[in-house]
């Protein structure tokens, strides 16, 4: 059975080195074994993986589909001096209890610290939360007084309307009360010519 697995070639120098066993087996031995030059190892590196499954070049970008790659994975998972799990007829390898011990202890570890960071937020939303409302609260309260604080202002200013117009009523008889001491004034000015 054939699975897809594309993966990123590594950078050249790690690419000589690791694949070098490879090209070896493949018949590039003896060329390597006299020092070609890059681009001829790069050629043999790239024969050597051809040889183990599909070579797929993008500009720099260099992929590389193995062939059998389930089979791959199940015998390199196998112990060692046990037969592959496909000649035993069982697909699932032995189970190392050691490692699910520490999968199990792992796995309470990030249990507790999930806890830990879950009370975390929860205490940190209470905390905004109740900072939100006392801002909420305070807005109402600063409103409910600018609007009764407002009311007041208005009241007071229809009520100064109000006396100013009956003080205008009021100062209404003053032109005449001026015009007559006038008179009286004049009146006596004359009295005064009279007895001199």
């Amino acid at each position: 059975m054939e699975e897809p697995g594309p993966a990123a070639a590594p950078p050249e120098g790690r690419d000589e080195r690791s694949l070098e066993a490879l090209s070896l087996a493949s018949g590039g031995g003896a060329a390597a074994a006299g020092r070609q030059p890059p681009e001829g190892r790069r050629a043999t590196l790239a024969s050597a993986l051809e040889l183990e499954g599909t070579v797929l070049r993008e500009g720099r970008l260099t992929q590389f589909v193995a062939n059998n790659l389930e089979r791959r994975i199940r015998l390199s998972g196998a112990p060692r001096g046990e037969p592959p799990a496909g000649s035993s007829g069982s697909s699932i390898p032995a189970i190392d209890p050691g490692a699910l011990q520490d999968v199990v202890a792992l796995a309470g570890q990030v249990a507790a610290q999930v806890d830990e960071l879950l009370r975390n937020v929860h205490c940190g939303l209470q905390a905004l939360t109740a900072l939100s409302v006392g801002c909420i609260q305070t807005y109402r309260d600063g409103v409910e007084s600018l609007g009764e604080a407002a009311d007041l202002s208005i009241r007071a200013m229809y009520a100064l309307v109000a006396r100013c117009e009956e003080l205008d009523r009021a100062m209404q008889p003053v032109p005449a009360l001026a015009k007559r001491i006038r008179d009286m004034k004049g009146t006596l000015e004359r009295l005064e010519g009279l007895c001199k």
